[in-house]
């Protein structure tokens, strides 16, 4: 045999054997008295986190805490978790779910989930994927009465909305509509069809398109795989560029840390912080140079997905997050992210992580409730979306906010109101009671407080949760980590309920 030069041999099946060993998931209700503990234990790739996270925000839980941290190709992750009644999950249809569902998720097989109804009464599971409808998806400058002239198409055309969603944030909105054919509730495919309603929605658009303003319409049939509706929405205001308006965001303050710290992870009676009426969302990105990673620190007000908004912006912009720590001191959270960019390098220039800070206050700011919170249920029907909307515009609401969706025969939807006519001041309790008295007596409308629903999630009341395994103070969330990493891959055992 010739002699040459040889490196070591590396197996071409050696990365998908690695990717397809099985995860250990633990769903352990015995440590803690006030939440159940979440460990998964596996391979990593990109994207897995947000899979994960993007899970348990699906099955309406409330992640109050969170340590995150791989090892080269591993990955371990601790997720202390509620239902949004802040209860323990007990479940145990809900557990096997959950422990197929993330087995399926880090090793990418096919697998027989069963259905599983959250504590919020949605219904989760294969039967109900966005894949099997036809998709509208809307960008365009907000404006009173949009959502309902496009809803008033979209009837009009024979289209059945199985489900919708809205977001508005610095003047632009958002919009996903998931339709089927109104007489038979089946999937819309013919091309020419679909090509119709896309051209039709886009007349409501050039209606009112000021000169230079940006505008999208896109209508697809079924497709296999779609994307998260919510992290579509994330997508589509980052490419609409909603982070790029006004003044850069303030800074995190990082020399509140060591104190949020120390209270957040060893306090046992937690203490209302003084400028926490006034919280505003703040990001920063530095350097560790020593270890080559960019630190992100985002102090926001606490609220329900918060960690899937963030770790969702992260993901689509091609950031890997080696570790993490989150949580929520009262009304505040906390969370710092250790990243670099999938090349490995970190973020250097100034420029760069002025965007990434843009672009994370914009992501927690999208899902931010503005006005009152109107929870509206009835029996489905076509046209439904269409007359509700119409209802609150002819009544002086402004949407900000909104989704709805049908549950067998029934149809569900909150919206977000403002009176446009002050400019987004208070609702007016008469012409709520209007809008009661015109959708029916058929169609019940519970009001809310958007602060009172969404001003703190349930984690803001566990701001006496310890870290893992007991009750010693750090003097930083990232100190913390730290402490933490050598400790958590022993926390990880075999699975139990």
């Amino acid at each position: 045999m010739e002699g040459r030069d040889s490196g070591p041999y590396f197996d071409p099946d050696f990365d998908s054997i690695f990717e397809r060993i099985n995860p250990r998931v633990c769903i352990d209700n015995e440590t803690r008295e006030d939440c159940t503990l979440i460990k998964v234990d596996s391979a990593n790739r990109h994207g897995i986190l947000l899979e994960m996270v993007q899970l348990l925000t699906d099955l309406d839980l409330v992640i109050s805490k969170s340590y995150i941290s791989s090892d080269g190709g591993w990955l371990m992750d601790v997720f202390h978790v509620t239902d949004q009644l802040g209860r323990k999950l007990i479940d145990p249809v809900l557990i096997r779910f959950l422990q197929q569902s993330l087995v399926k998720e880090r090793t990418g097989a096919r697998s027989t989930r069963e259905e599983v109804t959250t504590c919020l009464g949605k219904l989760v599971g294969a039967g109900h994927l966005a894949s099997e409808y036809a998709v509208v998806e809307i960008t365009a400058t907000d404006r009173p009465g949009l959502l309902s002239e496009i809803a008033a198409v979209v009837a009009e055309l024979y289209c059945h909305v199985a489900c919708a969603q809205a977001w508005t944030h610095n003047s632009r909105s958002a919009i996903v509509f998931y339709l089927t054919e109104e007489a038979t509730r089946k999937a819309i495919t013919d091309a020419n069809r679909l090509a119709h309603i896309e051209q039709q929605i886009d007349n409501v658009l050039v209606a009112h398109h000021g000169l230079g303003e940006r505008r999208g319409v896109k209508v697809s049939g079924p497709t296999p795989d779609r994307v998260h509706s919510e992290r579509r929405l994330h997508q589509l205001m980052y490419e609409d560029g909603d982070y790029e308006a006004g003044p850069p965001p303030p800074p995190a303050d990082i020399s509140l840390e060591p104190r949020i710290g120390t209270v957040l992870l060893s306090s046992t009676v937690p203490s209302p912080l003084p400028w926490s009426a006034t919280i505003k969302t703040r990001a920063s990105v530095d350097s560790w140079h020593e270890k080559g990673y960019s630190v992100v620190n985002i102090h926001c007000r606490d609220r329900p997905k918060l960690l899937f908004d963030t770790v969702c912006t992260l993901t689509d912009m091609q950031y890997a997050v080696f570790h993490a720590s989150v949580g929520a001191h009262g009304p505040l959270a906390v969370q710092e992210y250790y990243i670099r960019q999938m090349n490995g390098c970190t973020l250097d220039s100034e420029s760069e992580r002025q965007r990434v800070s843009r672009c994370l206050v914009a992501a927690v700011e999208r899902r931010v409730s503005h006005g009152l919170r109107l929870e509206i249920t009835t029996t489905d029907r076509g046209g439904l979306l269409a007359d509700v909307t119409r209802v609150l515009r002819e009544n002086g609401f402004s949407l900000t906010r909104m989704e709805c969706a049908t549950r067998g025969e029934r149809a569900v939807g909150t919206f977000y109101v403002v009176d446009y006519a002050s400019d987004g001041g208070e609702v007016d309790a008469r012409r709520v009671n209007a809008v009661r008295k015109e959708l029916g007596e058929s169609v019940t409308v519970k009001v809310s407080g958007s602060g009172a629903v969404e001003g703190c999630g349930v984690a803001a009341a566990k701001a006496s949760m310890s870290p893992v395994g007991g009750g010693r103070s750090a003097t930083s969330l990232g100190s913390l980590l730290w402490s933490h990493l050598g400790r958590l891959s022993g926390n990880f055992g075999s699975i139990r309920s």
